[in-house]
């Protein structure tokens, strides 16, 4: 599977994000990867100034690295959950 660099799926991983009951921030920053987990406290900050695929990426990237708690995910979450899983991303 192949991200598609849309708003759409940044919508996505934000809700997916939201429903692991992880806190989601845009501020400013000079992170490299474009986002950052601060301290295993369940909050994300993502670079408010990258661009959209870089978000992506990022999200995506994260996303990958976290364990899931499939009990609080939909159907179709699950779903877009293990196929980003095993979508290779490339930065």
């Amino acid at each position: 599977m192949a991200l598609t660099f849309t708003q759409h799926t940044l919508d996505k991983l934000e809700q997916l994000l939201k429903s692991l009951d992880y806190k989601l921030r845009y501020e400013k920053g000079n992170f490299k990867t474009g986002a950052c987990i601060l301290e295993d406290s369940r909050v994300i900050v993502v670079n408010k100034f990258s661009n959209l695929e870089s978000k992506i990426l990022s999200l995506a990237g994260l996303l990958q690295t976290l364990e899931m708690e499939e009990a609080v995910l939909d159907e179709k979450q699950k779903s877009f959950f293990f196929l980003l899983k095993q979508t290779k991303l490339e930065f």
